[in-house]
C-alpha cells in the first residue's frame, strides 16, 4: 500500500534581477565559524565563538552569528542588504608573520551592517575618491559588498609615505598596496579585518568564488584554495559583488570581445604592470626613481617624488609603482590600446555584455596573472567610476518590499519523505536554521497528530536536516507537519524591522468656545510618515487636518489648531499616522467647548535659557494667546522666589497658536545659579511656564605682570603703574576698569583709570594713616573679571 507524505511548504518567489538574485543566500542559515591556526584547519575543529585579547584591545565573537547576507529589501531607487560581515566559508586562519608563530592581532566580529546600492548607475566625469567618503553622515571605509555580505575594500592599507615617514591615515602621493604589505595577514581567502574586526578582501575572494562556482579549485588535503587554469576558463564569471556606485563587480573571466557574448570567454586583462622596465614603454624606477604616475595625476594627484627603491620601499610597496598601458606607447607614436592590448580601463571597468545583462553594462572585474596570482587594482582604484550614491547607512527610511530573510527568519520548506521499501522506514528532509529545534508531528488522517520530536536539533554547519521514521508505512498514508519550536541564543540584528506607525492622541487642551488644540504622539518607526488629527462631534469625525511627516524612531509629540466650532458642544478628536507599512490610529479623545464670551487661559511652555554667558543670558519661551490678547513676562532670581520679573519681547500675544518669546537679562552675577519661568496672563487666567534654571560662567581671573611702586606707607598717597598679564589676555586699552581694590588686613579702594594706547592701569591710592600694615593683593576688576597680583603691595 502506499504512503502519502503532506508537507506545508513556502515557495519563494524567482526574480530576474541581478542586483536582487546575485546575493549570495544559499548559506545565510549557517552560523559564520572561523579557525585560529592551520593545526585546526586541518584537524576541522572549527568555531562559532571566538575571542582575541591583543594588548588592550579585544575582540569577541561571544554568541554565534548567523553568516552572510540575512535580508535584501528593494525600492524603485535603492537595494538594501543587511549582513554580519562575515563570509559563509571557513573564515581563518590569520598570522602576524610568515613563520606563523604569532597569530594577527585581530579577529573578526559581526559588524551588523546595513548598506544600499542605487538601482541605476550615473558615470560622472570626475571621478570620486574612495577613502574619506561619507554617505548620510556615514564615513564609508569599504567600497561595496561582496555577493556573501562581505566587505570589499580598495587596493590600499591606509598608510601613505610623505616628507620621509609612512603614515595612517596619510595624505601623502604614495599609498601603500595592501596585497603587497599585508598579504601575510590574509586567510585562504585573501581576507582578514582590521582593528573593529571589520572582516574584507583588498583581493581576490578565493572563497566566495569557489562557492559561486567561478573558476577556483579546492584542495581538500591542504584545505586550500587556488586558481583554475587561466587559459581555458568554463565560463563567464559569475557577479561577485556589487561596488557602492552601483555597478557589479564581476570574476577575473569575461568574454573576449567586450560586445559580442557569442566570442568566448577568457581572462581579463588588467590595464597595470608595475614600473620595472620588462614591458616596452614602461619606465623603470628603480634606477630613475619614483614620481608619480599620468594616472593618479590626471585624477587629481599631485606630483611628488617618492622615496627610492630600496630593501626598505621595495618595488611594489606602491600602488604608484604600477603604470597605466593606455597612457604608454607601444612603438614610437602608437600607443596601447584597450580593448586589444588589455580590457579594462584605469578605474578597473569596462563596458560589456555579461549574462545577467545581455545588453550591457559598466562592470568591474578581479584581476588575476596568467599565473592565477592576483594583480594591481585587483578589483578597483582609488577612485570609483560611477557616482558612489550608496554605502553603509543606519536605517532605512522609505517603504520597500522583501525579496530574502535568512537566519533566524528563514521560512523553512519540506522536501518529499523518501521511502525504504524494504523496511518501510521514511527519511524527512527539510531546510533549517542551525541551532533550531523542530517538532516534527505524524498522522494518517489529519486530524489526529502524534509527536516524534518535540525538539529535533537542526543539523550542525548544514542547511537541511534529515530525520528517519522506522517502519512508517505500516498504517498505510501518512502526513507529517515539521515546526520549529526553539532557538538558540544567538547574536542578533540578523533582520531590518519594517512597522506602521505607533501613535497615541493626547488630550486636546487650548479649549474655547470655537477653538482647541489637538495633540498626541507618533513615532514613525524610521519610515516617512504622515501624520492628521481626525475630528467631529461622533466617532464617525468626518473632519481631518494634516499635521506634518515624520520619520524618525523615537517618538514624537504632534499638534495642531482648530477653529470653527460651535460652543458647548461635545467633540471626538485622534491622530492619525500612515507609512508604507500601514496606518495606525490613536485612541479617540474627547473635549467639549467653552460658551461663546467666555475667555481661556493661555498656554505657556518656559524653553531653555541661550547665550548664558558671566553676566548676561536670554529666557525663551512659547505662548498661545488663545485667542485673547495676552500679556507676557518672566520672572527670574537667585531662588524660587525669583524676585524680578521683566517683559518678554513680544510682550503682548494674540491668536491660537505658539508665539516664540524671550528677553534678555543683563547685570546678572557671575557664576551663579538663577530660576525663571514665563509667565502669561489674558482675561481667562495666569499661566505659568515650567520652573528652569540656568548657571552663569564664572568670572575669569587674569594675572597683572607687575605693580610699581610695591610698597607705600600710612598717611601717604601713592600713584600705581599696573601693567595687565597676557594669560589670559587683557582687555582691550580701550576698555577702561570698573573698579580697582587692595586687598589684605584692610581693604583699600583707589580710582583707577587706563592708558588708551598702552593700555596700563594707573591707580590713584590714598592710604589712611590708621590703615594695617602688612602685605596686600592688587585688584583690578573689568566687568565680572579680574586681574590680580597676589602679595602685589605693601603697606609700612
Amino acid at each position: 500500500m502506499k504512503t502519502f507524505f503532506a508537507f506545508f511548504l513556502l515557495m519563494a518567489t524567482a526574480y530576474a534581477d541581478p542586483q536582487l538574485s546575485s546575493w549570495y543566500t544559499a548559506d545565510s542559515s549557517k552560523y559564520a565559524r572561523i579557525v585560529e591556526t592551520d593545526a585546526a584547519l586541518l584537524a576541522g575543529n572549527s568555531e562559532t565563538t571566538w575571542t582575541r585579547t591583543s594588548g588592550p584591545n579585544t575582540l569577541a565573537q561571544t554568541l554565534p552569528v548567523y553568516a552572510g547576507p540575512q535580508q535584501i529589501d528593494y525600492s524603485t531607487s535603492w537595494v538594501y542588504l543587511k549582513t554580519p560581515d562575515l563570509a559563509t566559508y571557513l573564515m581563518g586562519p590569520w598570522y602576524d608573520n610568515a613563520a606563523k608563530s604569532a597569530l594577527f592581532v585581530n579577529i573578526p566580529k559581526n559588524q551588523n551592517i546595513i548598506a544600499r546600492f542605487p538601482r541605476s548607475s550615473t558615470i560622472p566625469s570626475t571621478k570620486t575618491v574612495t577613502q574619506g567618503l561619507t554617505v548620510g553622515g556615514v564615513m564609508q571605509d569599504a567600497v561595496g559588498l561582496y555577493a556573501d555580505g562581505v566587505a570589499i575594500f580598495d587596493p590600499m592599507d591606509g598608510f601613505s609615505y610623505a616628507n620621509g615617514t609612512e603614515t595612517s591615515p596619510g595624505t601623502g602621493q604614495w599609498h601603500r598596496d595592501a596585497y603587497v604589505n599585508e598579504s601575510i595577514t590574509f586567510d585562504k581567502s585573501y581576507a582578514h579585518q582590521q582593528n573593529l574586526g571589520k572582516y574584507h578582501n583588498h583581493a581576490n575572494p578565493y572563497g566566495l568564488r569557489y562557492l559561486l562556482g567561478d573558476n577556483v579549485t579546492y584542495d581538500s588535503t591542504t584545505k586550500s584554495y587556488a586558481e583554475g587554469d587561466t587559459t581555458t576558463p568554463a565560463r563567464h564569471s559569475p557577479i561577485v559583488g556589487w561596488m557602492f556606485d552601483g555597478l557589479p563587480l564581476y570574476g577575473p573571466y569575461g568574454y573576449s570581445s567586450a560586445m559580442d557574448a557569442t566570442s568566448g570567454v577568457r581572462r581579463m586583462i588588467g590595464g597595470y604592470v608595475v614600473r620595472n622596465g620588462a614591458t616596452t614603454g614602461v619606465d623603470n624606477i628603480t634606477t630613475a626613481g619614483r614620481t608619480v604616475p599620468a594616472w593618479s595625476l590626471r585624477n587629481g594627484g599631485t606630483s611628488v617624488a617618492g622615496p627610492a627603491v630600496s630593501t626598505t620601499y621595495p618595488l611594489g610597496r606602491y600602488i604608484e609603482d604600477n603604470a597605466y598601458l593606455g597612457d604608454l606607447q607601444k612603438s614610437s607614436g602608437v600607443y596601447y590600446q584597450m580593448g586589444t592590448d588589455f580590457d579594462l580601463n584605469e578605474y578597473n571597468v569596462r563596458y560589456c555584455v555579461t549574462p545577467e545583462f545581455p545588453n550591457g553594462t559598466w562592470a568591474y572585474f578581479l584581476n588575476v596573472t596568467s599565473a592565477g596570482s592576483p594583480q594591481f587594482p585587483y578589483m578597483c582604484n582609488r577612485w570609483y567610476y560611477g557616482s558612489p550614491t550608496g554605502g553603509a547607512i543606519t536605517s532605512v527610511t522609505e517603504t520597500v518590499t522583501n525579496y530574502f530573510k535568512g537566519g533566524e527568519n528563514l521560512s523553512e520548506t519540506a522536501s518529499m519523505g523518501a521511502v525504504n521499501t524494504s523496511t518501510g522506514d521514511v527519511t524527512l528532509s527539510w531546510t533549517s536554521v542551525e541551532g533550531g529545534s523542530y517538532l516534527i508531528q505524524a498522522s494518517t488522517d489529519l486530524t489526529t497528530w502524534s509527536t516524534l520530536a518535540t525538539a529535533q536539533p537542526a543539523a550542525a554547519n548544514a542547511t537541511n536536516t534529515s530525520v528517519t521514521e522506522s517502519n512508517a508505512t505500516s498504517d498505510g498514508r501518512r502526513f507529517y507537519k515539521i515546526q520549529r519550536s526553539a532557538l538558540a541564543t544567538y547574536d542578533g540584528g540578523g533582520g531590518i524591522t519594517y512597522a506602521a506607525p505607533t501613535a497615541t492622541t493626547s488630550t486636546a487642551s487650548a479649549v474655547g468656545s470655537s477653538s482647541a488644540a489637538l495633540n498626541g504622539t507618533v513615532n514613525a518607526n524610521g519610515i516617512s510618515t504622515t501624520v492628521s488629527f481626525e475630528y467631529g462631534t461622533t466617532t464617525s469625525y468626518g473632519s481631518s487636518v494634516s499635521v506634518s511627516t515624520l520619520s524618525g524612531s523615537t517618538s514624537t509629540s504632534v499638534s495642531t489648531a482648530i477653529t470653527g466650532l460651535t460652543e458647548l458642544t461635545s467633540y471626538h478628536c485622534r491622530v492619525v499616522a500612515t507609512n508604507g507599512y500601514g496606518t495606525t490610529y490613536g485612541g479617540d479623545v474627547t473635549f467639549t467647548t467653552a460658551a461663546a464670551g467666555t475667555f481661556t487661559a493661555p498656554t505657556a511652555a518656559t524653553g531653555a535659557a541661550s547665550a548664558v554667558a558671566t553676566t548676561t543670558a536670554t529666557l525663551n519661551g512659547t505662548v498661545n494667546a488663545n485667542s485673547s490678547s495676552t500679556t507676557v513676562t518672566f520672572e527670574y532670581g537667585t531662588s524660587t522666589s525669583y524676585g524680578s520679573t521683566v517683559s518678554a519681547t513680544p510682550s503682548a500675544v494674540t491668536g491660537s497658536s505658539s508665539t516664540s518669546v524671550a528677553c534678555s537679562l543683563a547685570g546678572l552675577t557671575a557664576g551663579s545659579t538663577y530660576y525663571f519661568r514665563v509667565k502669561a496672563v489674558n482675561a481667562g487666567g495666569t499661566t505659568y511656564g515650567t520652573q528652569l534654571t540656568f548657571t552663569t560662567a564664572a568670572a575669569s581671573f587674569g594675572t597683572i605682570s607687575s605693580v610699581s611702586p610695591s610698597s607705600g606707607s600710612r598717611g601717604s598717597s601713592v600713584t600705581l603703574t599696573v601693567v595687565l598679564g597676557s594669560n589670559p589676555p587683557a582687555p582691550p586699552s580701550s576698555n577702561p576698569p570698573s573698579a580697582a581694590s587692595l586687598t589684605g588686613p584692610a581693604t583699600l579702594t583707589p580710582t583707577a583709570t587706563r592708558d588708551t594706547n598702552t593700555g596700563v592701569v594707573t591707580l590713584q591710592l590714598v592710604i589712611p594713616a590708621g590703615t594695617a600694615v602688612g602685605i596686600y593683593d592688587v585688584n583690578v576688576i573689568f566687568g565680572p573679571n579680574t586681574w590680580a597680583l597676589p602679595a602685589g603691595f605693601t603697606v609700612n
